[in-house]
């Protein structure tokens, strides 16, 4: 049982052996030939091998899935065998991705029954929550043979028992933009739901599509699963891999409004950055523009139809995002797809592959802060296989500049980042336990740990933490009834039988199943009186007396209960966390990596005294980009080395100490490791501090470093050379402990754990409620044990999913052995690759003139001081 990669394509004829006539009629009368994906693909899937598809948007990828499957129902409709059964299952993380796929597969059908003269019975059908009764009743009667459906209604699929007899004997499962699943908990879900289903298909053949992603072998073990002949052996099933992620022309580029972009003034850089977006579009058919907030993404619009109305109008240019309704999202892409509109400006929200139609330009403003995310985005444009992927970046700060052109060098040279799969996640754990009981007959306790560490997700599962949810699902916790906690299943311990318990427990499941947690939103109060709303994921990042920006004041946060959130005013005080915090996406730790590389080739050019023309000759022959990023790049770096002397990099992390204009001492680290790994590295420090110093910390963070703010003098060296790389989770579960960000995954993880029921009896529990529940039930958990497996998984999600401590421990250890060296300094004025750490908490209450403004003052003060240095030299 191997992962394999297959590197030659069939020949034509191959596939033109296993075509039925009348498909092969059909696919000419569409295609002129075969694509390469087909050529590689389609006769491993009519073979039944397990098999990961790995290629750009608009590569055919999901023809290629389904040509053999069409094919193979053609010939049984056409042979009079074609049964009253679901052959294939698809699953896409979209409703609107399954609706697609609906309209794509109806109308070959329709035109394949036009070319044969007759109906051939083939039916296709689309379930997931908005699928009403009737059509679900008529699927029971007549079950599709293409049944399209999400992760989340396929595993309440699984413990319905009339549904569940059709999907015995499922001949292909089609797991669709894999990519985006696997990286969260809807991934892991889907990775024991398709166990289930294999269980009761055993002959089911998995075919997984991925944009481009790495590592591939991971995503085709997590698509394909292990089977385990005994309790303590498990192999992964074989699965190969079609890795084609190259196969379209890249046209990318990096490019830069002007060509200063510290000593341009405000209102010319947007001026010439306007003119800019709108000379591309006007060059283009379609645009498709993407910011990294939602707030941008309305901001460019409303811009863009002010500054150019005779331009743009509500009839061809629109802003497409999650918070809009559902209705206006579909109407923009069906616009889109028409060819109406010139541009459409999203946040991540067309990231996915739903067909948008024709656009030759994607443009992204800022850094979309991943290689592959980058390539995704990109793959947007040229969606026909042989169009050229048209891309540019435009940047308007150096650190961006810098950030995207290493970017731009590691998707040219195919360096893709790494996703994080999550693994062990005990609360999806407990609905499948409480699924499988569902499922008719009851079930042996080691057949069911058996077949749950089938799925990669929880192929390490231990046996304790299994005994463990199962013990709280049959009511060992009685504790736990204090919290209207009961028993959901019966376990006979004689004969380690489970099975369901009660008329109401089916309900209970799927009305209440699913990994993406409710989100409201949280009042904030001065006292009684109510100051506006944020969203919960910003409630998140708070710590006490943490400040933000809300209506223009800043206030100073002090605790939250249920959701309501208590704040102090803080007249006159600096915040320390913009509103969109929780909106950006983080730099990913391959790419904050490979950007800490460049600064470390960038220190030699400087230390062995290259002169201008050689090394902006380097970032030229380097980097892809014009030759005003390369002039910016080279100033941006020759004022850091001139300043202090220092280019912190991979090999060096630099901690710079400076005062404030009020004099507070602030201790800037220069940790390019990206923001997961620097919100765990900043957290450990401040509960070091706290813990050995007795200070309390301020603390800012960002992709690039983060900074410790006091009131008194600090010596962060000591606290830092306190953290070991084998204590930091000890570490970090203590200084999480009593966090905003804990108490919120708590609930989360409950409601997950169907410890607090969403839906019960016909009645919904609101957010506040279940906040509020959460909260009393965190307490009781408490007195269960801090390894309780709600809040061991709680911790888990905080520390592994939101944060990165397993890269953290990596950069401790290269600390250990000296692989990272650390530099301490001290500036009167920060350096010039401090501005955007410290800038970081300033940015709500500065307007953008005034950040501009900001970094400009900055920046003079830093070349008087080298013009000082230079004229005493």
């Amino acid at each position: 049982m191997t992962i394999t990669r297959k590197t030659e394509p069939e020949q034509e004829e191959v596939i033109l052996h296993l075509l039925h006539p009348l498909v092969k009629q059909w696919f000419f009368k569409r295609f002129k030939s075969f694509s390469l994906p087909q050529l590689y693909a389609v006769n491993e899937i009519h073979a039944r091998k397990n098999i990961l598809v790995s290629a750009p948007t608009g590569a055919t990828k999901t023809l290629t899935a389904f040509l053999s499957i069409l094919n193979e129902l053609v010939d049984s409709a056409e042979k009079g065998i074609l049964e009253n059964r679901v052959y294939c299952v698809y699953i896409s993380p979209l409703k609107a991705l399954n609706n697609d796929i609906k309209k794509n597969l109806i109308e070959p059908l329709q035109e394949i029954e036009k070319l044969a003269g007759k109906s051939l019975g083939i039916r296709v059908a689309v379930r997931t929550g908005d699928t009403t009764a009737y059509e679900k009743q008529k699927m029971l009667e007549h079950p599709p043979h293409i049944f399209i459906t999400t992760p989340e209604s396929l595993a309440i699929n699984l413990a319905s028992l009339k549904f569940r007899e059709h999907l015995t004997n499922v001949q292909w499962l089609v797991v669709d933009e894999i990519h985006a699943l696997a990286e969260n908990k809807r991934g892991v879900h889907l990775s024991v739901s398709l166990e289930r289903l294999q269980k009761i298909s055993p002959g089911l053949t998995r075919v997984g599509l991925s944009a481009t992603i790495s590592p591939l072998e991971e995503i085709a073990k997590f698509l394909a699963g292990s089977e385990r002949d005994t309790m303590e052996n498990s192999q992964p099933r074989s699965c190969m891999i079609v890795d084609l992620q190259f196969l379209k022309q890249l046209d990318l580029e990096v490019i830069s409004p002007v060509p200063d972009l510290i000593d341009t003034d405000h209102k010319n850089m947007h001026l010439a950055l306007y003119n800019l977006i709108h000379k591309l579009i006007q060059e283009h058919k379609t645009t498709l523009i993407f910011t990294n907030t939602r707030s941008a993404t309305e901001r460019v619009v409303h811009l863009l139809k002010e500054r150019f109305p005779h331009a743009y109008n509500d009839e061809n240019i629109g802003a497409h995002h999650g918070s809009l309704s559902r209705d206006h999202r579909f109407d923009l892409e069906e616009n889109l797809r028409k060819g109406k509109l010139k541009a459409v400006v999203c946040s991540t929200s067309l990231e996915l592959g739903i067909d948008i139609g024709y656009i030759d330009l994607v443009l992204l403003l800022g850094s979309p802060k991943s290689v592959a995310r980058a390539l995704q985005r990109i793959g947007r444009s040229g969606h026909q296989l042989h169009a050229v992927t048209k891309g540019r970046i435009i940047v308007l700060n150096r650190d961006d500049l810098v950030e995207c052109g290493v970017l731009l060098k590691a998707a040219i040279e195919k360096k893709i980042d790494s996703i994080h799969i999550p693994t062990n996640c005990l609360d999806v754990l407990v609905q499948h336990i409480h699924g499988m009981a569902l499922e008719g007959d009851p079930i042996h306790k080691d057949a069911m740990y058996q077949l749950i560490t089938q799925s990669f997700c929880f192929v390490n599962l231990t046996k304790q933490d299994f005994t463990q949810v199962l013990d709280y699902l049959t009511g060992k916790y009685i504790s736990l009834e204090d919290r209207h906690i009961y028993a959901k299943i019966w376990h006979d311990e004689a004969t380690s039988m489970i099975g369901k318990r009660g008329k109401l427990s089916r309900v209970m499941h799927m009305t209440n199943i699913g990994t993406i947690p409710e989100e409201s939103g949280v009042i904030v109060k001065l006292g009684e009186k109510k100051l506006g709303i944020i969203e919960e994921a910003f409630l998140e990042k708070l710590k006490p007396n943490d400040i933000f920006v809300l209506g223009g004041n800043t206030y100073q946060f002090k605790f939250s209960r249920g959701m309501v959130a208590q704040v102090e005013d803080a007249i006159a005080k600096t915040p320390t966390v913009p509103s969109w915090f929780s909106e950006m996406l983080p730099l990913s730790f391959d790419l904050a990596l490979e950007i800490g590389k460049f600064r470390r080739l960038m220190a030699e050019q400087f230390a062995t005294k290259k002169s201008r023309g050689e090394i902006i000759k380097f970032v030229n022959e380097y980097l892809y980009v014009d030759p005003n990023a390369a002039q910016a790049i080279y100033h941006y770096f020759e004022e850091q080395h001139t300043y202090v002397g220092v280019i912190p990099h991979d090999k060096l992390l630099l901690i710079e100490h400076y005062r404030d204009e009020h004099d507070n001492p602030f201790v800037i680290f220069h940790s390019l490791f990206g923001r997961r790994v620097n919100d765990c590295l900043s957290r450990a420090m401040a509960f070091a501090i706290a813990r050995t110093q007795h200070r309390d910390v301020e603390i800012g963070v960002n992709d690039n470093g983060f900074y410790l703010g006091f009131s008194k003098k600090v010596q962060p060296l000591r606290a830092w050379k306190l953290l070991k790389p084998e204590e930091l989770r000890k570490l970090m579960e203590l200084a999480i402990d009593k966090t905003e960000v804990l108490k919120r995954r708590f609930r989360h993880c409950a409601a997950r754990a169907l410890m607090i029921l969403r839906n019960y009896k016909g009645h919904t529990k609101r957010v506040g409620r279940q906040q509020v529940s959460s909260m009393i039930l965190m307490s009781a958990v408490k007195r269960l044990g801090e390894n309780f497996f709600i809040l061991k998984e709680a911790r888990r999600e905080v520390l592994e999913d939101l944060m990165d401590i397993e890269n953290t421990e990596r950069v401790l250890r290269w600390c250990q052995n000296q692989a990272l060296h650390v530099k301490e300094i001290s500036t009167t004025v920060p350096s010039p690759f401090a501005f955007s750490i410290i800038l970081q908490g300033r940015l709500d209450v500065l307007k953008i003139e005034d950040r501009h403004e900001f970094l400009k003052r900055m920046h003079q003060h830093v070349k008087a001081k080298v013009a000082l240095k230079e004229g005493k030299g």
